[in-house]
Formats: structure tokens, C-alpha cells, sequence
């Protein structure tokens, strides 16, 4: 007796797009946990999280129907990188971007790429992720990227960079901030996706 092979997901991305319905339905089944639990991670909310799980699948269908979809076999990281941008877009109408404090010491620029349960495809798309970032802070001016470089990678506090690099604790907060909202700026500019 055969055992029957489970479709792809590209093929039950070609059999939706050929009208299919019932495809869509699996391929749903299939990611929702990871899907949700990824969107649930980075908004803390039951009831966003679901908005944001609707609105990632009404973009996939969308896109499905008006034919753009492009086959690459990574399904999964298309549909990830969809709720990743939904996620931003949640943060920024609803103000909820974090801000950098001055009084907060522990800003950290990575929190949107931390993902609770990592398995081999996510330490990979971190470590690519990184290799992105530190390419564009070599962009950065020498004081924001000396900063940066001893805050993220050698764990000093603001008070150790200031008396370190001989400026004051606010020049130093300050020359972090800036070197953030250079990254940031960059990394729309590169249209770098921070997430699979």
C-alpha cells in the first residue's frame, strides 16, 4: 500500500490560482499556528494578533488572484514577511513604535526579529538578518557606529561608552539615537525586511 505524499505548498499555491478553493484552506491550516504565534509574539494581543492573521491572508489572496505571486517554493517566508509588514504598519497607526528614551538603557534594535521558539530556518534568516544590519551600520558616521558598536556588541552601558569615548552620558544617548533612526532610515530605504 502507497502512502500518499501531502501536497506542497506550491502546489496548493498552483491549484488555488487554478480555482482551487479548498487549497487555500489547507495551505491556511497548514501555517496558522506558526503564522499566528509569530504575529501573537510581537503584539501581545488576542484580538490584534487575529486582525493582523485576517488582514496577512486578504493580502495572500489578493495577491494569488491578481496573479504577481511569484513561485520561489517559499511560500511560508512570503506569507511571514506580509504579517511582518503588518505589523509595522499596527505600530505605527496605533503610535506604538517603541521610542528611544534617554533614560532607557536597555533599547534594544533587535527586539523585532526575537522569535520565542527558533528552529534552524529562523536562526538562518536571523544570521541574515544580522549580516543586513551590520553591513548598513558601517554606513553609519564613526561616533554613531563607535556607539552602537559598544552598546550591541560589547555590552557597555551608556555610562561606560561616555567615559570611554570621553563625552558626556547625553552626547552619548544622543549619538545612539541618532545612529537608530539612521538604521531605521536605511533599512526602508534598502527595503530590508527584518523577518523570514
Amino acid at each position: 500500500m502507497h502512502s500518499i505524499t501531502p501536497p506542497t505548498d506550491a502546489q496548493l499555491v498552483s491549484d488555488y490560482i487554478k480555482g482551487n478553493e479548498k487549497s487555500l484552506e489547507s495551505l491556511i491550516h497548514k501555517h496558522k499556528s506558526k503564522i499566528y504565534n509569530f504575529i501573537f509574539s510581537k503584539v501581545f494581543d488576542r484580538d490584534n494578533a487575529e486582525d493582523i492573521f485576517q488582514e496577512t491572508f486578504i493580502k495572500v489572496i489578493k495577491t494569488l488572484k491578481n496573479g504577481t505571486y511569484k513561485e520561489e517554493g517559499k511560500f511560508l517566508s512570503w506569507v511571514m514577511r506580509i504579517s511582518h509588514n503588518l505589523i509595522i504598519d499596527f505600530f505605527r497607526k496605533s503610535n506604538r513604535i517603541p521610542k528611544f528614551e534617554a533614560s532607557s538603557e536597555d533599547y534594544d534594535i533587535f527586539q523585532f526579529i526575537k522569535d520565542s521558539s527558533p528552529n534552524a530556518e529562523n536562526i538562518l534568516i536571523n544570521q541574515q538578518i544580522v549580516n543586513d544590519l551590520q553591513k548598513l551600520i558601517l554606513g553609519l558616521p564613526e561616533d554613531q557606529k563607535e556607539v552602537l558598536n559598544m552598546r550591541l556588541y560589547r555590552d557597555m552601558s551608556f555610562k561606560e561608552i561616555a567615559e570611554y569615548t570621553g563625552v558626556s552620558i547625553n552626547t552619548a544617548l544622543g549619538r545612539m539615537r541618532y545612529a537608530i533612526l539612521n538604521l531605521r532610515k536605511m533599512v526602508d530605504e534598502n527595503q530590508i525586511f527584518l523577518t523570514q
